[in-house]
């Protein structure tokens, strides 16, 4: 079993290459299910989660290319593909649920192992089953798997999500591309990622556009065309390293983003005390004086992002006074905290708060990764503890982040895997 070994307290200097998003990659591989047409697609991360999701395709019927000199995937698709998703293949990644609306619409029938991923809450599947219904879908959960069919094919309808789900968004919106006639999506979740899977869409030939905030009409067609497509940069990796830049920094530029998609972040880390200058694509993190405690609640985009949360905690153990966590989104998603505490940090949960004491000096120790936020949150705690941090369990940390430890030993970490 890997384990990183990182000394902290060693000021980061240099810059940074953010890579393109996990989460607009894997619904994008999700949507060349439904074209026999030619799919290249740019800077992709090479994690381990897209090459799950590879594999997953490739099971299906796929055939993927993978170019890791590039950062490139060629994926063709000439022959009739199979309409199972097998446990095996989805047991370590949620995202794998996303090939059923494609399948569903293209083949009238799908069998799609319930998900796996990390443990932070239940994340059930009703609201997409619930959308694939509204188009006409027979579902069924039997022995572990969802049994979809559409004998008929998929026929466009109104879908008024209860609640925003980002899966569920993504799923719908696979499923009613090519649904016959007129779908209207409404509450739908609008995350950078769902906006650069509907940019791929387009390309491709889909017929989709914004008619409100979170509003959708999508006509359906079956007039799909070969493209290329460059993947959007991930927020959550670069918000992850604005914020080990933010506790230990002098000097860090990150390149090859758009501030735009993470204007909530930027907001919070300035009220912070966080100095930092903005430029076209490119952000830059100067070493910062004492930093203001803050109170944060986890919401859709634009809102505070879930996947951010563990990693603006360790930079709340750095504010001073009182810090505030209300997580709103995930039910179970505070399982890096004892590991936290092991290092010395003062933080106390009730329910779906965390309270956080700060300034505090953390110490070195051997700590375990939860889930993929939570390991790099351990990670950003150990660069700033005394002595030396033992993170056991990373392979989550590889799940969704590309090179972590070259992007930090670059700036100057010393960071090590064993």
């Amino acid at each position: 079993m890997q384990k990183l070994i990182v000394k902290g307290k060693k000021r980061l200097s240099g810059s940074i290459i953010i890579s393109g998003s996990k989460n607009a990659t894997l619904p994008i591989l999700a949507a060349t299910l439904l074209t026999d047409k030619t799919t290249i697609l740019k800077n992709i991360p090479l994690v381990q989660d897209v090459y799950t999701m590879v594999k997953l395709l490739k099971f299906i019927g796929l055939n993927i290319v993978i170019s890791k000199r590039l950062n490139t995937l060629k994926i063709t698709n000439k022959k009739k593909l199979k309409t199972i998703a097998p446990y095996n293949l989805l047991k370590t990644m949620r995202a794998g649920v996303l090939v059923l609306g494609p399948l569903l619409a293209r083949y009238k029938k799908a069998k799609v192992s319930l998900p796996g991923g990390c443990a932070i809450g239940v994340r059930p599947v009703n609201l997409h089953l619930f959308a694939l219904e509204k188009l006409g879908a027979k579902i069924k959960i039997k022995n572990g798997y969802i049994h979809a069919s559409a004998t008929q094919g998929l026929t466009g309808n109104t879908i008024n999500f209860p609640a925003i789900s980002v899966g569920a968004t993504e799923n719908a919106i696979l499923a009613a591309v090519s649904a016959r006639g007129k779908t209207i999506i409404s509450n739908c979740a609008i995350e950078p990622e769902i906006q650069d899977m509907i940019v791929f869409l387009k390309k491709m030939g889909c017929i989709i556009n914004f008619i409100g905030k979170r509003k959708i009409l999508i006509i359906g067609t079956k007039n799909f065309r070969s493209l290329n497509h460059e993947i959007i940069f991930d927020r959550i990796e670069l918000g992850t390293y604005l914020i080990a830049a933010a506790l230990v920094g002098k000097k860090v530029k990150f390149v090859k983003i758009k501030s735009k998609f993470i204007e909530t972040e930027i907001k919070l880390l300035k009220k912070m005390g966080v100095k930092m200058k903005l430029e076209k694509n490119k952000i830059i993190i100067f070493e910062s004086g004492k930093l203001k405690s803050a109170n944060v609640k986890t919401e859709p985009y634009p809102g505070f992002p879930t996947d951010l949360q563990a990693q603006i905690m360790v930079l709340m153990l750095k504010a001073s006074g009182k810090s505030k966590i209300t997580e709103n989104i995930f039910e179970n998603r505070f399982m890096h905290v004892p590991e936290l505490r092991r290092m010395g940090a003062k933080i106390v949960t009730k329910n779906n708060v965390a309270f956080i004491s700060g300034p505090i000096n953390l110490s070195g120790a051997e700590v375990m990764a939860t889930d993929l936020r939570a390991s790099v949150s351990l990670v950003l705690a150990a660069l700033i503890a005394e002595n030396k941090t033992v993170i056991n369990r990373i392979y989550h940390l590889d799940r969704g982040y590309e090179n972590l430890e070259k992007k930090l030993k670059k700036c100057k970490a010393i960071i090590s895997r064993v």
